[in-house]
């Protein structure tokens, strides 16, 4: 599992999966090929018992590629070919950024559960057609918010907090630097508003773990702000990003996103997260630790018995996947809400949108 590119990062679980369904029971299809997280995403579905059954992409030579990665997955004629089968019940997609909300309106009216890589919608007005086609289709919209799911050093964090390790969670720092890569990256990407934008985007992430992490219902956007350092290419393009949030709780957050790993890095980011609770505090080094160990998933918990290490890897699991596949089958609420999802949307797009240009 290579780790340099963020772009086609796909982790696969290295300890026992766990399986929610036998073989045959829930059914999904792929649309839409066009960024590597539908591997991870299509990875996390199967580690889970998910059937994958069919896949679609304009491009033949992507489904090409994906269907040697899985050659499980029939190759559909057509977008209207998933669409119609009786036998579906999820879509998953990585489609470009700027049709993902118009795919996933039409797989919600066609009876059936989505799952879209992040950001699931780019526009204010996205979010409101998505909000109401949720209600009136009573299906699932949900979004890939894989820098929290599919991060086992995530999934034990959370863990950590549950069990009161920490106490109530107050304030929290996010540092998530990705690497550019810009050679392989299409147009599209430089274009904000085909993208949804430094904060729309990889900022979606950062708010969705501080919604999870801080048990928040609701949260108010203090500050963001945005900018373009180092692509002159691409004036529209900001590859730097930052913003402040309060919550409902009175939990604070600050995060930085941005495109400036350095080449000599081992992975595409060295993404880190610091909790701070009332009774201790958590660190995640999520992809590496730099200087000591090329391993992922490493925890620091600092509570009042100590100081303590955890490596995460291949211990957790990314528990997301099967209570996403149980949800839709049982209707349930459990991976997350829909509203929580939305909800990250929404401060990501607020964030975006109040964004002082630096």
């Amino acid at each position: 599992m290579q780790k340099m590119d963020g772009m086609t990062y796909a982790p696969v679980f290295q300890g026992k999966t766990r399986t929610v369904v036998e073989e045959g029971i829930f059914l999904f299809a792929v649309i839409g090929l066009d960024h590597g997280h539908i591997f991870a995403m299509t990875n996390g579905l199967l580690e889970a018992g998910a059937t994958l059954v069919s896949v679609f992409d304009e491009d033949p030579s992507k489904m090409e590629e994906f269907c040697i990665r899985y050659p499980q997955a029939r190759k559909a004629g057509s977008v209207e070919e998933i669409l119609q089968d009786p036998a579906l019940h999820l879509v998953a997609s990585a489609i470009k950024p700027y049709r993902r909300c118009e795919l996933g309106l039409k797989v919600l009216a066609h009876d059936k559960d989505y799952f879209v890589d992040k950001p699931g919608l780019l526009t204010f007005e996205d979010l409101g057609k998505v909000r109401t086609a949720c209600k009136e289709s009573s299906r699932k919209y949900f979004i890939y918010f894989g820098e929290r799911v599919h991060v086992e050093g995530a999934v034990m964090a959370e863990k950590l907090i549950k069990e009161g390790r920490v106490g109530r969670v107050v304030s929290m720092t996010i540092l998530a630097p990705h690497r550019l890569n810009a050679h392989s990256r299409p147009a599209w990407f430089f274009e904000p508003g085909k993208s949804g934008g430094i904060l729309t985007d990889i900022g979606s992430h950062q708010i969705e773990q501080f919604l999870t992490f801080s048990g928040a219902k609701g949260a108010t956007i203090m500050h963001s702000a945005k900018t373009n350092y180092n692509n002159p290419d691409h004036p529209d393009f900001n590859d730097w990003g930052e913003c402040s949030l309060v919550a409902d709780n009175k939990s604070t957050c600050y995060f930085r996103v941005d495109w400036f790993t350095p080449d000599g890095m081992g992975a595409w980011g060295d993404g880190r997260v610091f909790i701070v609770g009332t009774e201790g505090s958590i660190e995640i080094r999520k992809y590496l630790d730099v200087g000591l160990s090329s391993s992922s998933d490493n925890v620091y918990l600092i509570d009042g018995e100590g100081e303590h290490k955890f490596e995460a890897t291949g211990k957790m699991g990314f528990v997301f996947f099967g209570d996403f596949i149980l949800d839709c089958m049982n209707r349930t609420q459990t991976s997350m809400t829909q509203e929580h999802v939305l909800l990250a949307m929404a401060l990501a797009l607020e964030a975006e949108d109040r964004a002082l240009v630096i």
